[in-house]
């Protein structure tokens, strides 16, 4: 097995929860059930059914089919997943605060753990789910980094949240989202902008245009993040 086919089965199978992991993974790869199942030759119900954790957890022989399964899937549709998974980048970590959860976190539960005001697509929050969220200093993101290493917001997927700190008016992030989109064909889903009373109407626009759901928050960002360790 490849090193990333081994990080993902690891993951796996040493798990407190290896159903949940494992559809995790399958989501961040955009495979759905199905697809999966024929992929594997076995019905769906025997997926579902690991996933929501009503058959014994899998061996390791399962685990790694699954995995390699996956990433040959993704191979066919250019491995752009793979591609990112294996980036080896180190974040600046002045300006990235990558987390990871251990299971997928759905919108709406997310927005209502932060105490978030949703003020674009809240139609689309209960359609989310996420795997993550990066804290940014939006200051130095705008500043400092290239357009070219936006990609370091998005840890292991796009499928996350990205908090904005020291934001002004909300514009500017939601420009660098917009210009990330365009430059490395990635975008969050979900933005959550810290520390705004009102946010500029431009940037709900590009939050509606992208269909991003966009969050604000006021209480402090280390209580944010501690409020989400539930999830990692």
């Amino acid at each position: 097995m490849e090193k990333l086919d081994v990080l993902i089965a690891g993951e796996i199978a040493l798990s407190k929860d290896p159903g949940s992991t494992m559809k995790k993974w399958r989501e961040i790869f955009g495979v759905s059930q199905t697809e999966l199942s024929e992929a594997l030759q076995v019905s769906s119900s025997t997926i579902s059914d690991y996933e929501g954790g009503r058959r014994k957890s899998p061996g390791i022989g399962v685990v790694s089919r699954l995995v390699e399964t996956l990433i040959k899937i993704d191979e066919t549709r250019g491995g752009k997943i793979r591609k990112q998974l294996e980036k080896d980048f180190k974040p600046r970590e002045n300006i990235f605060d990558v987390h990871e959860f251990k299971k997928p976190v759905n919108g709406k539960d997310f927005a209502k753990k932060i105490d978030a005001e949703i003020v674009a697509c809240p139609q689309k929050l209960k359609e989310k789910t996420i795997y993550g969220f990066t804290v940014i200093d939006s200051l130095k993101v705008i500043l400092d980094v290239p357009v070219h290493e936006y990609m370091q917001m998005y840890g292991k997927t796009p499928e996350r949240a990205l908090f904005f700190d020291h934001v002004e008016t909300g514009r500017s992030p939601m420009i660098a989202v917009k210009i990330a989109r365009f430059s490395i064909d990635m975008k969050p889903s979900i933005v959550v902008l810290h520390g705004l009373q009102k946010v500029d109407a431009i940037a709900i626009k590009i939050a509606e245009a992208e269909k991003i759901p966009l969050l604000l928050i006021n209480k402090p960002m280390a209580e944010a993040i501690e409020a989400l360790k539930v999830f990692e």
